[in-house]
């Protein structure tokens, strides 16, 4: 029995599509194990959003060898097929497999004897037009189900359509059957993930099939106790569907909305579609319906145009927002791409300087959320995550909990009450027990 291992960079898209490959090697009969247990296969999913995510690649394959020279290494994922043959001439590289070889990864290289040369199996992204479910399990407390790929928009600054495709989607009938089924395995929180979430079903013709009406229906899947979206673009993020997560039986009062720059200028060269104003309006919308929701907001920083001014626009727009939390980028160059095109680039170190910034900003939101709430009460899922003693989890609106550490209260979801904020930025909670308060924190 050959042994292999998985390593996974990027989104929760990649980790939703490993856990799946990684069950159709067990189902032929290879052994699942730990990247550092000296495997025969290693297979590495990469991510190419950044030029970061490219050399992260690298030294995870020179890991690989380390650990286990004679073994076959092959790379799928975005980096792979984005650029597949500078991919195979990495020392260490045995295949390459992109978008629509990558879930025929068993079968393509069965047997997984090193060749003499890397093997490159990349088809050009129009032909990748197939949807392919996916889902983790058991790799982590929550489940993430994809439920949509590729994407139709064309912003500038990004590779995602290059490496992934054209919209598609899964059908209904088959996502509720998938929670059924992850729900069946004890599963209590699925988290559902895209390329382009909102853009579920739009592409699929006559179908008619739309992201409120799959929301609609996973809300009567009786044995998940908690829907997460992890991110929605704030053009899909309709009146409709906030409203429906407003008064929803399992959707949590969690929303993570793209913002990118709070300069319309800005927005209108990253060709966006949107401008600030609608934001600000779905923000507003969310926290009229849900006072306690939770928003996070993605923003890069450094793209080329961003003057002082632009960015302390944007600086700004954020601080005035009612928002929870910060995903900083600090802008990278991407080939093929019409952002690496346009004139005034913005020095590294204006760039770095822009990001951390903002990154204390979204420290100070973040608390700012965690006292807001502190003294009230929410559920929390405990997680296996243990640091200094203590268990973690995170409650129905994305705060994340620290508790005495309690093996029964693993992949439970209990009842609890904030009480304070520790040295580490977690909220400190006392829980409910058969409706009697005790303390969980020392």
């Amino acid at each position: 029995m050959k042994k292999v291992a998985f390593y996974t960079l990027g989104c929760k898209l990649n980790y939703s599509e490993t856990s799946t490959i990684s069950r159709k090697f067990e189902e032929r009969g290879y052994q699942k194990v730990e990247f550092t247990d000296q495997p025969d296969i290693f297979i590495i999913n990469t991510c190419s959003v950044t030029e970061n995510a490219d050399k992260k690649c690298r030294k995870i394959v020179r890991e690989a060898r380390t650990i286990s020279p004679n073994a076959y290494v092959a790379i799928i994922g975005c980096y792979a097929q984005l650029k597949p043959k500078e991919i195979s001439e990495i020392p260490g590289v045995d295949a390459v497999l992109g978008a629509a070889e990558k879930f025929r990864l068993a079968e393509l290289l069965d047997g997984f004897v090193r060749p003499e040369h890397p093997v490159v199996y990349a088809s050009e992204i129009e032909s990748v037009d197939t949807f392919n479910t996916s889902y983790s399990l058991l790799d982590r407390t929550r489940t993430f189900l994809k439920v949509q790929d590729g994407c139709d928009y064309s912003c500038s600054f990004c590779t995602i359509p290059l490496a992934r495709g054209s919209s598609r989607s899964d059908r209904i009938a088959n996502l509720v059957k998938h929670a059924q089924d992850i729900a069946s395995k004890g599963v209590k929180e699925i988290v559902l993930t895209g390329v382009n979430t909102g853009d579920f079903g739009l592409q699929q013709g006559e179908r008619k099939e739309r992201f409120i009406n799959l929301i609609e229906a996973l809300d009567n899947v009786k044995d998940i106790e908690r829907f997460r979206i992890s991110s929605i673009e704030p053009n899909l993020l309709t009146d409709e569907i906030i409203d429906f997560v407003s008064q929803s039986k399992r959707f949590v009062p969690h929303f993570h909305v793209p913002l990118q720059s709070g300069s319309n200028e800005i927005l209108k060269l990253m060709r966006r579609r949107y401008q600030r104003e609608l934001y600000a309006g779905r923000v507003s919308r969310i926290k009229e319906k849900m006072p306690h929701a939770c928003i996070g907001v993605d923003v890069i920083v450094g793209f080329p145009g961003e003057t002082k001014d632009h960015f302390l626009e944007t600086y700004q727009f954020l601080n005035e927002l009612d928002i929870s939390y910060l995903h900083v980028f600090t802008y990278s160059e991407r080939e093929n791409t019409l952002a690496a095109t346009l004139p005034q680039s913005v020095p590294m170190k204006e760039r770095n300087e822009r990001s951390k910034m903002l990154h204390i900003l979204s420290d100070k939101k973040r608390r700012h959320f965690y006292e807001a709430n502190l003294n009230k009460s929410f559920t929390v899922l405990f997680e296996n995550d243990l640091e200094d003693g203590r268990m973690h989890g995170f409650t129905e609106n994305y705060i994340r909990v620290a508790a005495k550490y309690d093996p029964l209260l693993i992949n439970e979801i209990k009842a609890v009450t904030l009480t304070s904020i520790n040295s580490k930025g977690c909220v400190e909670v006392e829980e409910f027990v058969d409706k009697r308060l005790t303390m969980a924190q020392v």
